[in-house]
């Protein structure tokens, strides 16, 4: 994955970053540590949320955990990374964002190890993963000097780096809590926000050593013992096993192994999708941005996002297929077609829609180059078509309010399948079949997840006597 790398922040001369330099009462909250794991899908919940809080121009952005790395960003408050980064190549900056910003975004990020075994690791927790990679690369080297042997095919080095990780930094837990006690009185409290399982360690650590200067969200279920958080912020569909007709599908002697165990906590908060950062102000923004490319197409705009096969929804040639088939049915009502795929979209998957939809004059495939079209089509398109795979992509477009058809939810399974199943019931979502008059418009109330969140998060402020800066 290409990284991400956000404008460096201004020189500081006190040591401490700006954001914290700001004085205030201890009970008001006006600063934010956001704790990726590597990846940009992961990082826009965390920002989609801290902008949902007001925080978005006063948080720190730390790549920590499985990214190896503790890079310290300043963010402005219209940064939006949309929430599926593989969907375009981990391309997604608005058409009009920063220069600087995209000057700088291919350097500083290492993630977890990666290449050769390790491709196969990715169950183990990062710690130990990290510490077993160390050990790897320190063996293979010494099999070299011992037997002189040639490059091993099974170990490969990480993003060109040198045996082990000892000139990476981490994201340190003891320096964050550090900052959070001295500062509190300055500064009042920290609100740590943090996503993925590789965050877990991390975030969890440092709620316990500044329970009283901190307010720690985790974001997706951390798997076990939730009181380690003071909120946990998760689809509803993650409690899918806990369902009777999950527990059908699972071997009785299977079932103490599947998590969650337990029924939702009161300081767990359920979404129906995912977190991010598409609202009313980026949308109108992009639509400023985009007038000149968008304004002047034949309506209705339909706008066709394919993504990639997972493990929860498996499909090839034949739905891409599929696709192509219901596309040409229903152009007829379509004034213009937009198509965008992901970079991991597979060729078998391509090949079947630039051959059936490639000279169509309808049609426009985008071809990967920048500028990255997607928030354009968010707030341009009438209409959308989406892989049913993408929790992150369906989620976005359906926080639009406009029509939204899935293709492929017949594929998916387990929570992805119970995901598409709370859409459909609440009307927010239709299956794509080619039937369709894509001139009829129809509407839902949007998806609202990360300003919903976001109120309960204020609320659970309020108890403990904290409150966020107006």
């Amino acid at each position: 994955m290409r990284p991400i790398l956000l404008p460096d922040p201004p020189t500081l001369s006190t040591g401490v970053p700006e954001i914290f330099e700001q004085g205030g009462s201890q009970n008001v909250v006006r600063r934010a540590v956001v704790i990726g794991n590597g990846f940009p899908g992961s990082e826009n919940q965390c920002i989609g949320l801290a902008r949902a809080l007001g925080l978005a121009q006063n948080h720190l952005l730390y790549f920590s955990a499985s990214a190896s790395v503790v890079v310290v960003c300043f963010v402005d408050a219209n940064a939006v990374l949309i929430a599926d980064a593989d969907f375009f190549g981990d391309r997604h900056e608005d058409r009009h964002e920063d220069a600087a910003f995209r000057r700088r975004r291919n350097t500083g990020r290492v993630t977890r190890p990666k290449g050769g075994i390790n491709e196969w690791l990715h169950w183990l927790p990062v710690g130990f993963h990290k510490k077993l990679d160390f050990i790897l690369r320190h063996l293979y080297l010494y099999s070299r000097l011992m037997l002189g042997s040639k490059q091993s095919k099974y170990i490969a080095s990480e993003n060109g780096g040198s045996v082990g990780l000892s000139s990476i930094l981490e994201a340190d837990v003891k320096s964050i809590v550090s900052m959070a006690r001295d500062t509190y009185e300055k500064d009042g409290p920290l609100v740590v926000i943090a996503c993925g399982r590789d965050t877990v360690s991390i975030a969890s650590s440092i709620r316990r050593l500044a329970s009283e200067n901190v307010f720690v969200v985790q974001i997706q279920h951390p798997r076990s013992h939730l009181n380690r958080f003071d909120m946990v912020i998760t689809p509803r569909h993650d409690y899918y096993p806990l369902t009777l007709e999950a527990q059908e599908q699972v071997p009785r002697f299977m079932r103490g192994w599947i998590t969650p165990r337990e029924p939702p906590q009161d300081h767990v908060v359920l979404t129906t999708g995912a977190l991010h950062g598409i609202d009313y102000a980026t949308l109108r923004k992009s639509a400023s941005a985009w007038h000149d490319e968008f304004a002047s197409l034949p309506k209705p705009l339909v706008v066709v996002n394919i993504g990639w096969p997972r493990r929860n929804c498996r499909y090839g040639a034949d739905l891409a297929k599929q696709l192509t088939d219901a596309l040409l049915s229903v152009l007829g009502s379509c004034g213009s077609v937009r198509i965008a795929l992901s970079y991991r979209t597979p060729e078998k998957v391509s090949r079947v829609i630039f051959k059936e939809l490639g000279d169509n004059p309808k049609v426009f495939i985008w071809n990967g180059q920048e500028p990255n079209p997607y928030m354009g089509h968010l707030a341009w398109g009438d209409a959308f078509v989406v892989t049913a795979d993408s929790v992150s992509l369906i989620s976005e477009a359906c926080s639009t309010g406009k029509p939204v058809y899935v293709i492929g939810a017949d594929h998916c399974k387990w929570k992805i399948a119970d995901f598409h199943k709370s859409l459909r019931e609440r009307g927010v979502v239709r299956p794509f079949t080619g039937f369709e008059d894509m001139s009829e418009s129809w509407s839902y109330p949007p998806l609202n997840d990360t300003a919903e969140a976001a109120m309960r998060v204020r609320s659970a402020l309020a108890a403990r006597g904290w409150s966020l800066r107006s």
